[in-house]
């Protein structure tokens, strides 16, 4: 009896909480393995720890088996490309830390990969999690800056040296050769072996100033690779995420997080202001006064009573047009959560550490996700059926 009286006050409690709006509580709707978070502290390296651990996702869905892979590696043999590109186009590209998911499989496909214990760890750079880029780019991109820009009428081979001798001095040196359970391999040997393609990959993202169904290139600083994006309907690309959810896969994810509504304790809600009184106290023209961190606070403490927007297709394409919605960050869609008023999250893995509210895992609202996602990074296999025979794979 006792049992039963303290489970109804405990209901009772938490249905008050819930009316009152102090706390989200979330409900896992589905949720699909994935590796251990990580932390790239002070690097603006996401688009290699996210797409890494979607890599290491893809490979705990189809053998079970939990890898832990270099993400410096991938990042130093990507600034070489990125360099050589920029140099190429006599410094008229962008040269800088970020990159897309597009990158990380561009290098395995060129340059293989390691284990995470395989790659050098000197200097200050003692293993990913401790990753300080604050002096590394401080001294790497004025140096391809200089090379790029130059005044010289005919370059010498010699800068790709200094370029390396800065990247090993900072990030290690990337292994030639190394023994991974026993077995002796190159990084181009060990991407075999874990059976990585690229061809089996896609991008796809949905804005109307170019045609649906067709590929380009998203105008996002930070993709200097001209890799091409499916183009598709809103409807169709959130369709598509809960697709690849519901049958195992896990999904890349290349998107906005500078709005308000995106806090660093682990929420990410589209919310409205205009009708959402409570959150400022007044009106919307407070709202904007407050600090980022006196934002995050009036959203927390509204919780799941927070009014969203509305996506829709018309929205979308004018956040990105007028740079309201920008491509800064990639993280990892693994899993559906829910609040207690019934509205559907994303299960979210971030990089930065066992941080905010919920251990490094971010709920990131659907609403949140439609109106700022740059493209999602995916499984052809995992892409709707009738969705691959309108793009023709």
């Amino acid at each position: 009896m006792k049992k039963k009286l303290f489970a109804l006050l405990l209901g009772l409690g938490c249905m008050i909480g819930a009316q009152a709006g102090d706390e989200i509580v979330f409900t896992t709707l589905l949720e699909n393995p994935i590796t251990p978070v990580k932390n790239q502290n002070r690097s603006g390296t996401c688009w290699s720890y996210a797409t890494i651990g979607y890599i290491e996702a893809e490979l705990l869905r189809t053998t079970g088996k939990v890898y832990d892979l270099s993400e410096m590696f991938v990042a130093s043999k990507d600034y070489v490309d990125c360099a050589e590109y920029h140099v190429r186009m006599h410094g008229s590209s962008r040269f800088s830390e970020g990159g897309s998911a597009d990158d990380v499989f561009e290098v395995i496909d060129r340059h293989g990969i390691c284990p995470e214990d395989a790659m050098a760890r000197p200097g200050s750079m003692i293993g990913d999690t401790l990753a300080n880029f604050t002096e590394f780019f401080a001294t790497l991109e004025p140096y391809v800056e200089a090379i790029a820009k130059g005044n010289s009428t005919k370059l010498t081979t010699q800068w790709k040296v200094g370029l390396q001798g800065i990247l090993d001095a900072y990030l290690g040196k990337c292994p030639e050769r190394f023994t991974y359970e026993g077995k002796q391999y190159t990084p181009q040997s060990f991407a075999q072996a874990l059976g990585i393609n690229k061809n089996d990959y896609v991008s796809i993202t949905s804005f109307t100033h170019h045609p649906f169904y067709e590929q380009f290139v998203i105008e996002a600083p930070y993709k200097w690779r001209p890799r091409p994006s499916w183009n598709v309907t809103l409807d169709e690309m959130m369709s598509t995420i809960d697709e690849a959810l519901k049958n195992g896969y896990t999904v890349c994810w290349g998107g906005d997080v500078s709005e308000d509504g995106f806090t660093r304790t682990g929420l990410g809600i589209a919310a409205d202001i205009e009708h959402a009184p409570d959150l400022t106290g007044s009106d919307a023209a407070r709202w904007l006064k407050l600090t980022k961190q006196e934002k995050a606070e009036s959203l927390k403490k509204l919780g799941a009573q927070t009014p969203e927007l509305t996506a829709t297709q018309e929205l979308r394409q004018e956040r990105f047009d007028n740079w309201q919605s920008t491509y800064d960050h990639v993280m990892l869609i693994y899993g559906i959560a829910k609040d207690q008023n019934g509205r559907e999250y994303y299960m979210v893995k971030n990089s930065w550490g066992k941080t905010g509210d919920y251990q490094g895992i971010w709920y990131m609202s659907k609403t949140y996700i439609a109106l700022n996602t740059t493209y999602i990074f995916l499984n052809k296999a995992a892409v709707k059926k009738d969705v691959r025979k309108k793009l023709g794979f």
